[in-house]
């Protein structure tokens, strides 16, 4: 009997060993005195910094003109050090001229990154509905060729495209940096269009696109080329406009069709910017970010968001989101994500990521204001309305790394215009998208500090904690060690456990024992497919992921000696610069099993009315090399969902490869149908000659299973 058990617990270890093998990874001072934040809801003077931008648009003597005489960076005064500022919340006190535009489009539309510019995922479309979602089926699928896994002369591929409906064709940007406008019916091409781009992984490790953006003139050119384009970024840092019509390029926009955004960049020669998430698109106004290396460097390239005329190219504003004064000697602070957009309001909404390097802020000891935050910016004029940022001093790499999602919501029976921001710490802050005031209060509540180990480091007293909804992920105390991947690894699972460093929610990283603790992880509870809405039940839905990592700190001299590798987001990483190298690895046992306890992944819907949880349910199988866990563990997830009027939520982004239907009202699975790899991406609903497709991309991203893909599959009811 016991040699039988035994059996049974050895099969169950390479079971789920291999099932959830998945690499989802992604301070002190002194004198040791803590940052103290004071939560305040004043809205401090602001004055902007001449000296902002003098140094952009290094090509173009016009556009480096504009750059200085729009330099938009606007800090709270004074810029003091983290050991004795208080970093206020920069609130909106004027009354904004609101346009009678509406924020959900009268007609249905999927015309950018997350279907509309507010990103509530959203679509009006009802035909497909809980009654007869069973009788999905796929009407057509096309495989693009446009794939690597990585194990030839090319990178492995990244497709986390979400296809843009708009002028009657659907358009797709694969990660060998090309543009498919595609019948959206029968999926036939139209027309192709090739950057003929590098395919080496300059920042990244791998070959990523996250799809197009679609621009429309709105009094066109009878007879003019390009009064409708399609735009595509590129791993080198260009962006490609062509006519949505032809596919040609736009002669007229940058030089040639392509523009160089590393002109902006101010230490491109060492550290190169790429151009990974399409623009957001707006009236008159192409606004983007950019990606560069993560955990690499300190002096990395600081942050800076850039509106360009969408036919020209031409600079038309910058936003630099790290003091002038300290620009020298950190970095990142970007915007690498998707953003969102207020039209009445002129409002674009910025989700900053942190400060560089990630893990260690001794070279930025003064506050950076706009970091790991959500900043508000004029849309004509690219100047700060208003600021709230969510984690101070960031040395966690916790990064806002998704749109906020716009919605009017009713609470206590009042009209609240609000903004909902989700977080890789699990956190929905919520607050109103006018004046960036609370909705729900958000409380500083103290913090851990640090151990002592890290030199020249400080640590914030506080951090923001919202009251409402509850966090995603319950982080209110050390996670459990799951005792199935303990017993059959001999212990190791509790043995790591007591030797990681935890004092709850935002515990420094330390330089003894195995290291620190953090959950969630720097990937994070919810990644960048963001948060889909329903405006009719002033629902929101949101797809998790719960992971347990573990993060060291190396002095410069041993990290030097330490023969390691770095993975797609685990393993060693330099930090070059500061006097710390580190590694994060995902806490498994000795034959890859996670230590903690299921489940991995998450669909939670939550009341905005209330901001309390209707309901939440593990999502996906977590597998890996064709072992299988069951779905109550759920599956950590890349990606998002989407929502229709239908009461349907549709979303991929687990570890499977397989796409769902979800009830709205009761979170019961209706639907699915299996795909060639996880569709790490947000699908997509569009409506073309009468009928309605749902779209997935199945794309596959290491994170998640080795397996890539180059699958579009659409479906539709049976006619």
């Amino acid at each position: 009997m016991r040699q039988q058990t035994l059996g049974v617990l050895l099969a169950s270890t390479v079971f789920l060993s291999f099932g959830l093998q998945t690499s989802v990874a992604q301070e002190t001072s002194e004198t040791e005195k803590p940052l103290t934040v004071s939560p305040t809801m004043s809205a401090p003077s602001a004055t902007p910094d001449a000296e902002a931008d003098t140094e952009a648009a290094t090509e173009s003597e016009n556009a480096a003109e504009n750059a200085a005489a729009n330099s938009n960076y606007v800090a709270p005064a004074p810029i003091r050090d983290v050991d004795e500022a208080i970093v206020e919340p920069i609130l909106n006190t004027e009354p904004r001229d609101k346009k009678s535009i509406p924020l959900v489009p009268d007609s249905p539309v999927w015309d950018s990154f997350h279907g509309q510019l507010s990103a509530q995922k959203y679509s009006p479309l009802s035909e497909i509905n809980a009654n007869n979602v069973g009788d999905l089926e796929k009407v057509w699928e096309v495989h693009t060729g446009d794939i690597s896994d990585g194990s030839g002369d090319l990178p492995a591929t990244v497709w986390s495209a979400t296809p843009v409906f708009a002028n009657d064709t659907l358009y797709i940007g694969t990660p060998f940096y090309r543009i498919l406008a595609l019948d959206p019916a029968t999926g036939a091409q139209k027309w192709a269009f090739d950057t003929k781009s590098t395919l080496k992984a300059l920042t990244q490790p791998a070959l990523k696109n996250r799809g197009v953006a679609y621009w429309q003139a709105e009094d066109p050119v009878e007879g003019e080329a390009c009064q409708k384009i399609v735009y595509i970024g590129t791993m080198d840092a260009r962006l490609f406009a062509v006519d949505a019509d032809t596919g040609k390029p736009c002669a007229d926009f940058g030089d040639n069709g392509a523009l160089d955004v590393n002109q902006w960049n101010t230490r491109k020669d060492r550290f190169p910017l790429s151009m990974l998430q399409p623009p957001t698109v707006t009236d008159n106004h192409l606004i983007m970010g950019w990606a560069g290396s993560d955990w690499q460097y300190s002096e990395a390239p600081p942050g800076a968001v850039f509106s360009v005329d969408p036919q020209t190219g031409e600079l038309q504003w910058s936003f630099d989101t790290i003091p002038e004064n300290i620009r020298q000697q950190t970095g990142t602070a970007n915007v690498w994500t998707a953003m969102s957009v207020d039209e009445a309001l002129g409002l674009v909404y910025l989700p900053v990521a942190s400060p560089s390097p990630n893990y260690w802020g001794g070279n930025r000891k003064q506050q950076i204001p706009y970091a790991t935050s959500t900043t508000a910016l004029d849309l004509d004029t690219g100047k700060v309305v208003w600021s709230r940022q969510w984690v101070h001093h960031d040395v966690w790499d916790y990064d806002i790394n998704s749109a906020p999602t716009l919605m009017d919501i009713t609470v206590d029976g009042k009209e609240i215009p609000a903004l909902l921001q989700a977080t890789k710490m699990g956190f929905l802050f919520v607050v109103n998208r006018e004046t960036g005031e609370d909705v729900w209060p958000i409380e500083e509540r103290p913090v851990p500090q640090g151990d002592g180990s890290v030199e020249g480091e400080v640590y914030a007293a506080t951090q923001p904690f919202p009251t409402k909804p509850a966090p995603l992920l319950d982080q209110s105390k050390k996670p459990d060690v799951w005792w199935l991947a303990d017993l059959v690894g001999g212990g190791s699972c509790s043995a790591l456990f007591d030797d990681l460093s935890y004092n709850g929610m935002y515990s420094p990283p330390t330089t003894k024992g195995e290291g620190v603790l953090t959950y969630p992880d720097s990937a994070g509870g919810v990644q960048w497919g963001g948060v889909a809405f329903d405006p009719e039940s002033q629902t929101a839905i949101v797809n998790t992921s719960h992971i347990v990592q573990y993060i060291k700190l190396f002095a410069r001299k041993d990290y030097d000696q330490i023969n390691g590798s770095s993975g797609n987001e685990q393993g060693f990483h330099p930090q070059l610069g500061s006097p710390y190298g580190m590694s994060l690895m995902n806490a498994m046992n000795w034959l890859g099993m996670p230590c903690w306890e299921p489940p991995f992944g998450e669909l939670v819907a939550l009341d905005m009315t209330t901001g309390d949880v209707k309901w939440r349910k593990p999502i996906g199988e977590s597998q890996r090399y064709g072992f299988f866990m069951p779905e109550s563990m759920g599956s950590p997830t890349i990606g998002g969902p989407a929502v229709t009027a239908g009461g349907l939520v549709f979303i991929g982004s687990t570890m499977d490869g397989k796409v769902r239907a979800y009830d709205l009202k009761t979170g019961k699975t209706l639907w699915s149908d299996q795909l060639e790899a996880p569709v790490v991406a947000n699908p997509a609903v569009y409506q073309y000659m009468g009928q309605e497709y749902v779209a997935f991309i199945s794309g596959g991203n290491s994170i998640l299973k080795p397996t890539v893909g180059d699958q579009i599959a659409v479906y539709a009811l049976p006619k």
